[in-house]
């Protein structure tokens, strides 16, 4: 297929994907720097408002193992509107909310579309481009992935500061309509649907496994660990996954083809992911509650403070494309895991009275180290697969990255509701 399209038609494709990734991505952490002012608004604990989070992020996890299969079933064409409309419909629930339920509810649909974006996009290119010509779109592709959450509190804190809450939903809903109107004029089909059967029983364990896990993290904060229904969800949750992995190996066409792992650059790669998320997505979270609640910042201003670091991270992600290209992993790797584990010391410094240039810097340390291993990692992993494995092998790194964020998140909230009870 990758020889059929010519490059106007895979430049229109990669556009409209990067473009779709970019608004998924930005509204999957857009709400972590209003998480303080949703406490107040709807009077909860740190506990329940981090559910806005941890609950996308569950939604995810549950439905990312299907991404695969709904890839073979659906084209192409299908399977991008169909993710753009559940984040319009998604919006405008989330936007007219009255409670902290419905806007919860919004947030789940939001998910259901965010499920599907990634993995699809990373497919696509790997149908789309040989393996040598990866590393630079997927720079490209890291530029949206990484730039959107990264401006999140800057774009974020400018709406709560002059506008209502509600623009941070209302203020999508004409974008994934323009993005899917756009799309159904020009976005072409990579791979038309075929039939094929779903595995019930598979569908059931993954969800089953994935969504207890999920829940029993999550529910870690609020109830505590020591709590009967945490633990009980924890544990069956993982006798599920492990009744869906052993599935997974015996059957021909499996939901998600685990033998992925049996390479082993994507299995390095797997648990390299797994530690970067939980840092990347404590950070979103813990940092700007930390500039608002512990320093006094209004919103926006503790935006302001991150927005150099994002700026930085983003147009760099390109850049490590090129250099992934002529360096290979090994050297980016290295370089991004020294820089990451630097802004870690640096972070335990933070106090009250810690200068702004101060955070700024660590921010920007951090930031770079996530630049050097982010895109890398997904293009390392994906170029150890053979092409049939790639979307078993884009939706299993998802899967991954979504459990390592809403479990490092829940575990990091709930250290801190914990923090809060105790001071």
């Amino acid at each position: 297929m990758q020889n059929e399209l010519s490059t106007k038609t895979k430049n229109i494709l990669v556009t409209i994907l990067i473009v779709g990734c970019f608004f998924s991505t930005l509204n999957q952490t857009l709400l972590n720097v209003a998480l303080s002012e949703f406490m107040a608004i709807f009077h909860v604990t740190p506990a329940t408002v981090q559910w806005l989070s941890t609950g996308f992020m569950l939604a995810n996890g549950v439905l990312v193992p299907i991404a695969a299969y709904l890839m073979k079933r659906f084209s192409t064409r299908q399977m991008f509107i169909s993710s753009m409309t559940f984040l319009l419909v998604g919006s405008i629930i989330a936007a007219c909310a009255p409670n902290f339920s419905v806007l919860l509810v919004g947030r789940m649909i939001q998910a259901a579309g965010a499920s599907i974006i990634l993995p699809l996009m990373m497919t696509i290119m790997v149908y789309l481009y040989p393996a040598e010509k990866r590393s630079a779109i997927m720079g490209k592709m890291g530029f949206a992935i990484m730039f959107a959450p990264a401006i999140v509190p800057t774009v974020g804190g400018f709406i709560l500061q002059f506008y209502s809450w509600r623009y941070l939903f209302i203020f999508m809903i004409p974008i994934a309509a323009v993005i899917i109107i756009v799309a159904l004029k020009y976005m072409m089909n990579v791979e038309e649907g075929t039939k094929i059967s779903l595995d019930i029983v598979s569908v059931l364990y993954s969800t089953i496994g994935f969504g207890a896990v999920l829940y029993g993290f999550s529910s870690a904060g609020t109830r505590g660990w020591g709590d009967w229904l945490v633990g009980t969800a924890i544990i069956a949750g993982f006798v599920f996954i492990v009744l869906f992995s052993r599935r997974m190996m015996t059957q021909k066409e499996p939901l998600l083809n685990l033998r992925v792992f049996r390479y082993k650059m994507f299995t390095i790669t797997s648990v390299m992911n797994i530690a970067i998320t939980v840092l990347m997505y404590a950070d979103l979270i813990l940092l700007p509650i930390y500039l608002q609640d512990g320093r006094g910042f209004n919103a926006f201003y503790a935006g302001l403070i991150l927005l150099p670091a994002a700026i930085i991270n983003a147009f760099l992600s390109p850049v490590t494309g090129k250099l992934f290209d002529r360096f290979g992993a090994r050297p980016l790797f290295f370089t991004g895991a020294v820089l990451i584990v630097v802004s870690m010391v640096m972070v335990i410094n933070l106090t009250a009275t810690t200068s702004v240039f101060y955070i700024i810097l660590r921010t920007i340390v951090l930031r770079i180290g996530l630049a050097c291993i982010t895109m890398p990692l997904n293009t390392a992993a994906l170029n150890a697969l053979p092409r049939e494995l790639a979307s078993h092998g884009s939706a299993v790194n998802n899967t991954v990255r979504q459990l390592a964020g809403a479990i490092g998140t829940a575990v990091i909230v709930s250290m801190y509701s914990f923090h809060l009870r105790h001071i």
